[in-house]
């Protein structure tokens, strides 16, 4: 009996192991109250209200960015988002900042047609890939949305509401290195607003 108790009390113990490290690999990147573990690039509006993330158009209307102030490699984010006012966002991966200019790559976030969950390299070659057409129509435009993407080594998939977007290879993609960062596009009359941002180390 005692030994059964002693192995019962080893397993409960592994189990525990495991699922610890499992959890501590995956945090909250917005906490639900301010900006802290964030930088803002620009003049576009990002501020808090009633627990969700809001970006914004600005006075200026010009392109703005959310960074993280840590940088990410290999990961898994989920997030929610829900595009208010037209809605021409995206999320960059292993990108970097001089002032608001960002060198690296987004996964898109647009209106309706406009080929959410594609890859874009901004201030590079452009398009990278876009989504099936017949895809778009898993996008709720105006509703909350549910997005997650796996950034491994120079593999990128994206999916958009459970389904997947694009599964894309690509060696420039494998040695880039830097933050993620939440955009609202310039032109003026844009309102996205984000929630439940997490982000998983692989």
């Amino acid at each position: 009996m005692m030994k059964l108790i002693v192995k019962n009390s080893a397993l409960m113990l592994a189990m525990a192991l495991i699922l610890s490290c499992t959890s501590s690999n995956e945090k909250e990147l917005f906490n639900g109250e301010d900006l802290s573990g964030w930088t803002v690039y620009g003049t576009e509006k990002w501020y808090v209200e009633d627990g969700i993330l809001v970006s914004e158009s600005g006075p200026d209307a010009e392109y703005g960015y959310l960074g993280t102030e840590e940088n990410y490699k290999d990961f898994e984010l989920t997030a929610q988002f829900k595009q208010d006012q037209d809605g021409n966002s995206g999320i960059f991966f292993r990108s970097t900042f001089e002032g608001t200019k960002v060198s690296g790559w987004q996964v898109e976030v647009a209106p309706p047609g406009n080929d959410t969950g594609g890859i874009y390299e901004s201030y590079g070659r452009g398009w990278l890939i876009k989504p099936d057409p017949e895809k778009d129509k898993n996008l709720k435009f105006g509703e909350w949305n549910d997005i997650k993407i796996r950034v491994q080594g120079d593999h990128v998939t994206t999916w958009l509401n459970g389904v997947e977007m694009v599964d894309y290879t690509d060696e420039k993609i494998g040695d880039g290195e830097g933050q993620i960062a939440l955009q609202i596009h310039s032109g003026g009359g844009l309102k996205i607003s984000w929630k439940d941002i997490k982000v998983k180390t692989l």
